[in-house]
């Protein structure tokens, strides 16, 4: 029965992916982090750290690299343990992203 429930789970997560081509945070990361959450072997630290990294929209600027790194770097201190195996808290986390956005762009 757990395989089943596995499975199932794997099945609607890729089909939030496929069906959010343009999906904004809030749509990405508990995607992302349910997915990765429930693959042996990796941590809820491991989780966060990478959905922030690829939901994290980068800039189509390079001269706006700067504030990317300063976004993920504050995201991954401030924002990583804000999620559980049971509930990303995509709002809490998307919020804490946000304040990071704000602090960089005040700051780089």
């Amino acid at each position: 029965m757990g395989k089943v429930k596995s499975v199932f789970m794997v099945c609607l997560v890729l089909g939030l992916f496929l069906g959010q081509s343009g999906a904004n945070f809030q749509d990405c990361y508990p995607a992302c982090f349910i997915l990765c959450a429930i693959t042996p072997g990796r941590t809820l630290f491991s989780c966060s750290v990478e959905c922030l990294k690829d939901c994290i929209t980068p800039p189509s600027n390079s001269l706006r690299d700067t504030l990317y790194f300063c976004k993920l770097g504050c995201a991954s201190s401030l924002c990583t343990n804000l999620s559980t195996k049971d509930n990303p808290r995509e709002k809490r986390v998307a919020g804490c992203v946000n304040s990071c956005s704000k602090t960089c762009t005040d700051h780089v």
